[in-house]
């Protein structure tokens, strides 16, 4: 199996499928976890060094900081559903209890900290949405935590791609710290899929290929971005969602295209 390729384990005694961390990564600024709980299961956590952005990504939920407290936020339940989520912004230094008033899943998306900014709810009304694309290559967007919005390292996005459509395309990467024309980010893609037995495919290959990895990616995989172009392709008969979190050493979203598909953007007809 690809080293690029994170599949869950079995719940542990906190109902974690998913651990993502810079050590496991082999990288500096992104960490990612999955928490399916049963309804009326909580647990607490301490952010330390590290901001937090608490995705719901299905299911109900109390969440509760140090200084707030978020009362039965939660709206969808399944992604598929396509509206967008309820989360919670947590500052480095910090802590959070989050306890299931339902069935939940839960996104826990990590990034240094530096303190600016106090914990607060992003509700669905602050998730910006936009299609995006055209043809096979369109796909929805919900900014949850953009650049534009507070945050000290953390970018935080989910897309939707239709069955037989190709989306993070055409390729594009980010792994150079060159502003203003290219910034250095680190990526997760933690993946869904519905109907949940289907797969996508997603390659990550940089310019010299001394990187090409191309992956058949389940329901509930996390696929590490830590350099190149990074395409994802969904299948006919299954749609594809997946969550992006994305961090360096600039909170800032500059990529370069792969020139050999530049071509792309300008073929007509779709």
């Amino acid at each position: 199996m690809s080293k690029l390729l994170v599949k869950p384990k079995k719940r542990d005694d906190e109902g974690k499928i998913l651990h993502v961390s810079p050590e496991t990564a082999n990288w500096e600024y992104v960490g990612f976890e999955v928490y399916s709980l049963k309804e009326g299961e909580k647990f607490t956590r301490l952010t330390e060094k590290s901001e937090a952005c608490l995705v719901l990504l299905s299911g109900k939920a109390d969440v509760q900081t140090e200084k707030e407290t978020f009362s039965d936020i939660g709206g969808r339940m399944s992604v598929f559903e396509k509206t967008p989520p309820y989360s919670v912004y947590v500052p480095n230094d910090d802590s959070y209890t989050v306890k299931a008033l339902t069935d939940l899943e839960l996104a826990v998306c990590l990034a240094p900290g530096k303190g600016n900014y106090p914990a607060r709810l992003i509700s669905p009304e602050d998730v910006g949405q936009e299609d995006r694309g055209s043809g096979k290559m369109s796909r929805k967007i919900h900014n949850i935590l953009p650049e534009q919005k507070e945050a000290d390292s953390l970018l935080v996005v989910e897309v939707f791609t239709p069955d037989g459509n190709t989306s993070s395309y055409p390729p594009h990467k980010h792994d150079e710290d060159r502003l203003p024309y290219e910034s250095y980010l680190e990526e997760t893609y933690y993946h869904e899929i519905n109907p949940s037995q289907g797969f996508v495919f997603q390659r990550v290959y940089n310019d010299d290929r001394s990187l090409d990895e191309t992956m058949s990616v389940e329901h509930r995989n996390v696929v590490l971005v830590p350099e190149g172009y990074h395409p994802v392709s969904a299948v006919a008969g299954y749609e594809s969602y997946y969550l992006n979190v994305m961090a360096g050493p600039n909170r800032t979203w500059k990529f370069h295209n792969d020139p050999n598909h530049e071509w792309l953007f300008n073929r007509k007809g779709d």
